[in-house]
């Protein structure tokens, strides 16, 4: 069966949001271009940035979704949220308890969504 093993998110400055998924998952891009980077977003995975004007096929809309980050615990979900509100990060949704778990939503230089959770955890 096969795997997924590399997400891509389109972005309008490549640079810029490099240095924004390097900083929140404390990983240097392994690749960077004026068009491309490419960050290691965990074991096995790699996240790709590619400027959207220079996608082929020519990307056409938006569509919704997220990246998610699992956290250990509500307490690893709480210093994140502070670490990335003192950063500036802007924020979709404060921490909370939803159905699945504790969390909070922030948003990339694009605005793409990034859910940093713990399952079934509580505050």
């Amino acid at each position: 069966m096969p795997e997924i093993s590399f997400s891509i998110l389109y972005v309008e400055d490549t640079a810029r949001s490099a240095a924004f998924y390097a900083a929140a998952l404390g990983r240097p891009p392994v690749e960077a271009s004026p068009g491309f980077a490419m960050i290691p977003a965990g074991p096995g995975h790699m996240l790709g940035l590619w400027r959207r004007a220079g996608v082929v096929p020519a990307a056409e809309g938006t569509g919704g979704g997220e990246l998610c980050v699992t956290l250990p615990d509500a307490a690893a979900v709480t210093a994140c949220h502070a670490e990335w509100a003192a950063r500036g990060v802007p924020m979709a949704l404060p921490p909370s308890t939803l159905d699945f778990g504790f969390g909070f939503v922030a948003l990339d230089p694009d605005g793409h969504r990034l859910r940093v959770f713990t399952p079934g955890g509580a505050a």
